[in-house]
């Protein structure tokens, strides 16, 4: 889910709904705060310059004790906190080890519940909102990340074919930035399609996971004369993830990205992304699950 542009005075904050696999159905975790004397979900403030899904992880981390893999957006939720307007982003997150609890001054209690006894328990009525709509959630089989190439050197500076134009400066920058953001969904796969600025955008996150960039001519964007939104390959390659339980880092040109996402959600609306910038996508099988959401 998108949220709305936080106002400018916002204090910004992030978290998840963590679960994991129970002897009787899933269950999801709650906190207990001594300082508030309430039960909620994990969450804490961004730290100056983080991504929030980086710090929806490491707040999730500090707070639990649990290492989670993040799958898909959650509703953001609003309030006014310390006489200003508060925003925090939610995820879903799997649960993938923990190093044990030890009870602290921030969060002395944590508990293993299914959603709708958490969702009682909850202090708040915001978090049992956001208890709802993972939920509502079908079980998500796989995230994907799928990026746009990051910036290259100006055609007019290259005398060689478009396909080679390699990222300049500003672009290898952006690609090292990207790199721990999208490493975060733990992926087994990085593909890229066949231009050379698309293989050089997963070069850091490559060597950051020691993983192959795999060269795939599916994530091309069609041929001119062609209609460059007709990513019905693209779509289905990245579908096939979904339904393969397969988590991957998918890069390629604009005109894919937004044509894939497109035909991937039976949506005309505006796609546009960032050089360097991305979507996290969650599969339900080979479905799409709910809007792609912007990195």
């Amino acid at each position: 889910m998108v949220s709305q542009v936080p106002p400018a005075d916002a204090i910004r904050a992030a978290g998840g709904v963590l679960w994991r696999a129970g002897a009787a159905g899933v269950e999801v975790c709650l906190v207990h705060r001594p300082r508030y004397g309430d039960w909620s979900l994990p969450k804490g403030k961004l730290e100056p310059g983080e991504h929030p899904l980086r710090a929806a992880l490491r707040e999730v981390a500090e707070e639990t004790d649990v290492r989670a893999v993040p799958q898909a957006r959650l509703p953001s939720v609003r309030y006014r906190s310390e006489g200003r307007p508060k925003v925090v982003d939610y995820w879903s997150m799997r649960a993938v080890g923990t190093g044990g609890f030890q009870p602290g001054t921030e969060v002395d209690e944590v508990r293993w519940l299914a959603v709708d006894a958490a969702a009682g328990l909850a202090s708040y009525r915001h978090d049992a909102q956001v208890l709802s709509a993972f939920a509502a959630l079908p079980p998500v089989t796989a995230s994907v990340v799928l990026v746009r190439s990051a910036q290259a050197g100006g055609r007019s500076a290259w005398s060689g074919p478009a396909s080679g134009r390699p990222l300049d400066a500003e672009g290898w920058a952006q690609a090292r930035w990207l790199a721990p953001l999208v490493a975060l969904v733990a992926p087994v796969r990085l593909l890229s399609a066949s231009a050379r600025r698309c293989r050089q955008t997963l070069d850091p996150v490559a060597t950051l996971l020691d993983l192959p960039v795999e060269v795939d001519d599916d994530l091309d964007v069609p041929p001119a004369g062609q209609n460059r939104d007709d990513c019905a390959s693209a779509a289905a390659r990245l579908a096939g993830f979904g339904a393969a339980g397969t988590s991957a880092v998918v890069c390629g040109q604009g005109a894919m990205v937004s044509g894939a996402l497109k035909r991937l959600s039976g949506r005309s609306g505006d796609f546009a992304t960032a050089r360097g910038g991305g979507w996290l996508l969650a599969f339900a099988g080979a479905a799409l699950l709910a809007t792609p959401d912007p990195l």
